[in-house]
């Protein structure tokens, strides 16, 4: 349906907005969300900042009855999938 930017970070973090998220989605009138961001640094393991928020977005989509399929983390040479991770 489409992609949204909802944060542009520094080389170190970003701060994403749970309610950003969800009323992109609900706008959009998704049903499932698929979560993405990238690593500068080229490490695809997710930082306990990335584990942290995916939780609350999964705890967060229940309540909306939205799904929230996977959380992908990108570098120029590869992803990975937090679902595939089993943190979804």
């Amino acid at each position: 349906m489409g992609i949204v930017p909802l944060s542009k970070g520094g080389v170190s973090g970003t701060v994403i907005d749970a309610k950003l998220v969800f009323a992109s989605a609900l706008k959009a009138r998704a049903c499932s969300i698929i979560l993405g961001h990238n690593h500068p640094s080229g490490n695809t393991k997710p930082s306990e900042p990335d584990k942290s928020i995916t939780k609350k977005l999964v705890e967060g989509s229940n309540y909306l009855d939205l799904k929230i399929l996977d959380h992908i983390i990108v570098t120029d040479e590869t992803y990975s999938s937090l679902a595939d991770m089993n943190y979804i």
